[in-house]
């Protein structure tokens, strides 16, 4: 245990010191602030819309950011290492190769978790000092379950990136399956899924099954844990749309999304155990 605190820390330093975190954070803050308060542009008006709708603009704008920054910030963790040749030296030491990885994801998932929380806790305090009327017990559990299954997001993200670092050779390669990833995930995973309803028609199998394929991606799922408490009228009628026939509990998701944490770090820590260096 003392060990992967010792490299988590490091790779926290790490993120850190390269400016890459603090420029996250700070591109959060700009975003969200950027989307609250012209995000009634469209209708004619500026400044601070409703609540719900800035946490609906909020969801949508950190399922296309934060698993783009979580592969990009860990893709390297293995493949990295085994590049510049240190990987041999670090395995040298008294450190085994599970700790080592653990240390690294956990270093990492802070980093990412306290870029969010800095940049979108900043924004969400600048939008709530200029609503008052949004400082209630209801607002900032809302908030709260944004933070947390944004960090878990995340964390599934990074996981996703050790397996890749993992898997490949060197980081070129790996950047590159990084960015696929990422495609495929925030943009072509969907598009195929809305293709399927509109092709069969929508009939009442896929539209049984099509609730459950959501729980395939965990952009979707973020989404879902955050959409399903705002309702309609917040911007995300085609979400609830599509999955009306089917009712989500908070529990079930959030345990999905843990599984998108744990099952990738799993696939990532087996794969390294048997990786050849």
């Amino acid at each position: 245990m003392n060990s992967i605190l010792v490299i988590a820390k490091k790779e926290f330093r790490d993120d850190f010191r390269n400016r890459w975190t603090i420029a996250v954070a700070i591109l959060f803050a700009f975003l969200a602030l950027g989307i609250a308060y012209f995000g009634g542009a469209a209708a004619g008006k500026l400044g601070f819309t409703s609540f719900e709708a800035t946490l609906a603009s909020l969801t949508t704008l950190a399922a296309f950011i934060i698993p783009l920054i979580g592969l990009l910030i860990a893709y390297h963790t293995i493949v990295g290492e085994n590049d510049n040749g240190t990987l041999l030296l670090v395995l040298s030491y008294p450190l085994s190769r599970a700790e080592l990885i653990a240390g690294k994801f956990a270093g990492h998932c802070a980093a990412l978790a306290v870029a969010t929380l800095s940049g979108f806790g900043l924004a969400v305090a600048i939008i709530q000092l200029m609503q008052p009327q949004t400082r209630i017990l209801d607002a900032w559990l809302q908030i709260g379950n944004f933070i947390a299954s944004a960090s878990l997001l995340g964390a599934s993200f990074i996981a996703l990136a050790c397996v890749i670092s993992v898997m490949t050779e060197d980081k070129s390669r790996a950047a590159g399956l990084a960015l696929v990833l990422w495609f495929l995930s925030v943009v072509l995973f969907d598009l195929l899924l809305l293709a399927i309803l509109v092709f069969s028609g929508g009939n009442h199998v896929e539209r049984a099954i099509y609730p459950y394929l959501l729980l395939l991606n965990p952009i979707d799922v973020f989404r879902l844990i955050n959409l399903i408490t705002l309702g309609h009228g917040a911007g995300n009628d085609l979400l609830l749309g599509m999955t009306t026939s089917h009712v989500y509990s908070r529990g079930l998701l959030y345990s999905v999304m843990l599984a998108w944490v744990i099952v990738p770090f799993w696939i990532a820590l087996s794969a390294f155990r048997r990786k050849e260096v």
